[in-house]
């Protein structure tokens, strides 16, 4: 099983080195040493964590959809001249941008402090590993 350091999975969750070690001592998550001596966590228990605490906001549409990648969040900027525009999105700690039509931007009625969901269906996706790792 994979090891991560404190400092890293506080850095993966978007919390703090301490609140990651308040879990460890209130037994919400198991602590151990990593290869070099460090203090970690288990990868595999650190991503149902992960995944555990990750609530998005609930969709408001309503809309069934085929697309799992649905993200809720306020419109931050927009970048917008004759024809195109450029619409970025905060859902939670993710940043979110999307090109499209200025028409579609005012018929979405879209301003920065609105709310919207980005949906994201992807015939590719491509997941990365830091050198050396994840091999089996």
């Amino acid at each position: 099983m994979p090891q991560i350091r404190i400092s890293d999975a506080a850095r993966f969750l978007g919390v703090s080195d301490d609140t990651v070690r308040r879990w460890i001592d209130s037994g919400n998550l198991a602590g151990s040493k990593d290869a070099s001596g460090y203090a970690a966590v288990d990868g595999l228990e650190l991503a149902q964590l992960a995944r555990k605490q990750a609530v998005l906001p609930e969709d408001p549409t309503g809309i069934g959809s085929s697309a799992r990648n649905r993200f809720v969040g306020l419109v931050t900027d927009i970048i917008i001249d004759k024809v195109m525009a450029q619409v970025e999105l905060q859902c939670g700690p993710h940043r979110v941008v999307s090109l499209m039509s200025a028409e579609a931007v005012r018929e979405l009625g879209l301003e920065p402090g609105s709310v919207a969901t980005a949906v994201v269906k992807a015939t590719t996706v491509i997941v990365e590993t830091p050198q050396g790792k994840g091999t089996v």
